[in-house]
């Protein structure tokens, strides 16, 4: 009977034994529980709430803008530097080919002494020709006046000196130029001298000029260089009109000009 109590009393211990392991509080679940957590909660526990869509998406159009913005500046001042190192060729080559690099005294149709001193400073358009000139030198005159006149009329830009060197000294002294001009734009100077004086002008800016045989009254024409020159206020030569070319062409390309117009 004892043994039997002894026996039941095992039981019951082991009873109890088993339901603890078993149980809720077991070591190893309890251990199994702790290691089994999800690693986001522990790690939300401890950092804080994650960030926001909007504010990673405001993150990434701040970067883009940035990264844009610094690659226009770089190509804006590429193109600068490009524009820049253009201009000071062009002006290197003006330098050592450039036109009208000389100097010419002559008279004007008034008869006071005109050198190329007087026209530094300004803008002047400038032909050569003849008042003995059947149609081309008025035809080009009534031209280059028209566009003088149209130029005046902008106050955005510094007036434009006309000029007018004749080919023909024999014949075109002061009186027959003051005749001249006066059919033309009122600003226009015509100007003269000796055969010597007008050839050395005219050869500053490579003009051919040529008389051509005497008729019965002895009057000829002068084959010469059929072009209207545009020269800067350095006095060098710019740019060159040929009879194709129309009023609008010519003052487009002078607006041009004198907008990109650099010193030397």
């Amino acid at each position: 009977m004892l043994g039997l109590r002894c026996i039941v009393g095992d039981l019951r211990s082991s009873g109890r034994l088993l339901w603890r392991l078993q149980g809720p509080c077991a070591p190893w679940r309890c251990r199994v529980q702790l290691q089994g957590r999800p690693p986001q909660q522990t790690r939300s526990s401890s950092r804080g709430p994650a960030p926001s869509a909007p504010l990673r998406l405001r993150t990434r159009l701040l970067v883009t803008l940035l990264f844009g913005g610094g690659l226009l500046g770089v190509w804006a001042y590429v193109h600068f530097e490009k524009q820049q190192r253009r201009r000071r060729q062009r002006l290197e080559q003006l330098r050592q080919v450039a036109l009208g690099q000389g100097t010419f005294s002559l008279l004007d149709h008034t008869g006071r002494s005109r050198t190329k001193r007087d026209f530094l400073g300004s803008w002047v358009l400038l032909y050569f020709g003849f008042t003995h000139c059947p149609d081309i030198c008025p035809d080009e005159l009534d031209k280059l006046s028209a566009v003088v006149s149209s130029l005046d009329r902008d106050a955005a830009l510094p007036p434009v000196q006309p000029l007018f060197i004749t080919v023909d000294p024999q014949r075109d002294d002061v009186p027959a130029l003051a005749r001249y001009v006066r059919d033309f734009h009122p600003r226009l100077i015509g100007l003269t001298g000796t055969e010597e004086e007008v050839k050395h002008a005219g050869r500053d800016y490579r003009v051919y000029a040529s008389a051509g045989p005497k008729d019965e009254d002895g009057d000829y024409i002068v084959d010469h260089t059929i072009l209207i020159y545009l020269v800067s206020p350095d006095g060098l030569f710019l740019d060159y009109y040929n009879r194709m070319k129309s009023q609008e062409q010519i003052e487009d390309s002078i607006r041009n000009h004198i907008k990109n117009y650099a010193g030397l």
